[in-house]
């Protein structure tokens, strides 16, 4: 027998039997969710887990033994005793009848839909629907509807589950959308040419869309979706850290959407984070080290690196400038390198918007005033801000007479910036007119070509991986760092980002106890392991 739900006493739970198999479950699970317990997925259209259920669609009608007629799976609560049956003569029947009844008047729009490979509808029929249709009738034509922003409305493919009317209701706390006219001729409209152009949570409506009926403009006809390489990442335009899906192809981000995480930002994001992706498309990218300005072997340029660093007499003073959108490890490696050459002064620059804007039907998420992913583990690991709310200023004077820039385009800083320092290095992503004249300019990645962490608003420590390919010679931050203080006596460089991080955790207490095992694909909060114990944060 399978229990959905270990914490719940017996008291509290229910049995029944769905499709042959015992599930224990508590009390008011509706039937869809006790299916899903077991991995048994039941076809739905209007249902989504975080938005009320209003049983239109029809498609998730099940059958109980003893019922008179078939029931939705989405509203009707499990009963003990029930025997369920969602593959039963009649469920199919009646599924296939709703099928044939949403394909009256949709178009056959699938070589051109943008939906197509995630569009349910196509699922649906291709699994059970009827092999032909039946009808003779012409289908209706409605054309389409610009929402405002970035959204366009196609009446002709909507098939009235009504789940973006819910979501502009329930979630993005607006009644911007509603549906007008009846029966065959429903449609979705907006409120006097109002639109939803204005709502931060706009964009979430073409996710949860199960059709081609909703599209975002800045996808439209960019890519087929089997094309694109989905890869789970953090969202890295605030420090709320939305767990997202980097979806792109030939080594380039075409969209991003948001992953699920009930501690983080449920199934949602926001649309200033959704739409800014372009900046890790830029090019041209640096392509090898340079020393003095000229082009050199990694070996060469790591090796002279040190010895310059050795050189350096006790007492130096050392200045470094972190990056709030790279990861712990980078950073954590830089704070360590500071240390270590000199007497550090570890700082970093973001932007900063003037007020947060939280989700109003799910307000642990908001957009968050510090507009970069890592600002919290920066500040954990001993970084200061300097500079204003543009994320510009605070370095003009690159007091010490070392200094080492991470991930900082120094784009606002002139063309003399760090010439009178011993020693100015700068490890970046994009050539700088400011870096023109360091003396180590050397080529790292960008946080969607590797693997690392970020540290959100909330402390809470969240791994993302590698969706592009970095430029041949470009290496991570933190192996360039590791490699660096192994040559100045300061322990292994490590092998690879999971011992990077180790390396920070033991330097920095903040992240004493956390691991990538144990921070998982949902993220676990700094020190969560100390203070509650071996296990916690091991969720996903």
């Amino acid at each position: 027998m399978a229990n959905v739900n270990e914490g719940g006493t017996a008291a509290d739970m229910v049995t029944c039997t769905i499709d042959g198999v015992e599930v224990s479950v508590p009390k008011g699970t509706r039937i869809i969710e006790a299916a899903e317990g077991i991995g048994l997925g039941i076809a739905h259209y209007c249902y989504h887990p975080a938005l009320s259920a209003p049983a239109m669609c029809r498609m998730c009608l099940v059958e109980v033994e003893g019922a008179p007629k078939l029931a939705p799976a989405c509203v009707t609560t499990v009963g003990d005793g029930q025997v369920i049956n969602t593959e039963s003569e009649r469920a199919l029947k009646a599924r296939e009848g709703t099928l044939e009844f949403y394909l009256f008047n949709h178009p056959l729009d699938c070589p051109i839909c943008d939906k197509s490979g995630e569009c349910k509808l196509q699922d649906y029929v291709h699994s059970e629907g009827r092999a032909h249709g039946r009808s003779l009738e012409a289908k209706r034509v409605l054309g389409q509807d610009d929402f405002g922003g970035d959204i366009l409305y196609d009446g002709d493919r909507c098939i009235m589950c009504t789940r973006c009317v819910r979501f502009m209701r329930e979630i993005g706390g607006e009644d911007a959308l509603c549906v007008v006219q009846r029966g065959h001729r429903s449609v979705i409209d907006t409120f006097y040419d109002e639109g939803v152009g204005e709502n931060l949570w706009a964009g979430n409506i073409v996710d949860i869309c199960p059709v081609g009926a909703l599209l975002s403009k800045d996808f439209l006809h960019k890519a087929r979706v089997w094309d694109l390489d989905r890869t789970p990442s953090v969202c890295a335009s605030c420090s709320q850290g939305c767990n997202i899906y980097l979806d792109g192809r030939d080594n380039a981000v075409d969209r991003l959407r948001p992953r699920q995480n009930t501690e983080v930002n449920s199934y949602w994001m926001c649309d200033y984070g959704r739409y800014n992706y372009e900046w890790l498309n830029r090019q041209p990218r640096l392509e090898s080290p340079l020393v003095g300005g000229t082009e050199s072997a990694w070996q060469a340029a790591v090796i002279s690196l040190v010895e310059r660093l050795k050189a350096l007499p006790s007492g130096t003073r050392v200045r470094v400038v972190g990056s709030a959108v790279l990861g712990n490890e980078d950073n954590g490696l830089l704070a360590r390198l500071a240390e270590v050459v000199g007497d550090g002064e570890t700082v970093f620059r973001s932007a900063r918007a003037a007020d947060e804007e939280p989700c109003p039907g799910f307000p642990v998420l908001r957009r968050r005033r510090e507009l970069a992913a890592n600002v919290e583990g920066l500040k954990l690991m001993g970084f200061s801000r300097v500079g204003d709310d543009e994320g510009r200023g605070g370095l003009e004077a690159s007091s010490g007479d070392v200094v080492i820039v991470l991930g900082d385009d120094l784009a606002d800083l002139p063309e003399d910036f760090g010439r009178g320092a011993e020693l100015f290095v700068h490890l970046a992503t994009h050539a700088s007119a400011a870096a023109a004249g360091a003396d180590y300019v050397l080529p790292v990645t960008l946080y969607a070509e590797q693997e690392g962490t970020f540290t959100n608003a909330d402390g809470r420590v969240q791994r993302f991986w590698p969706g592009l390919q970095p430029p041949a010679m470009a290496r991570p931050a933190w192996q360039v760092l590791g490699v660096l203080l192994a040559g100045l006596g300061d322990g292994a460089a490590p092998a690879d980002a999971a011992n990077a991080f180790l390396r920070v955790a033991q330097i920095h207490d903040a992240f004493a106890g956390l691991s990538y095992e144990n921070i998982g694909a949902r993220g676990a909060l700094v020190n969560e392991l100390v203070r509650l114990g071996a296990g916690a944060g091991e969720e996903g």
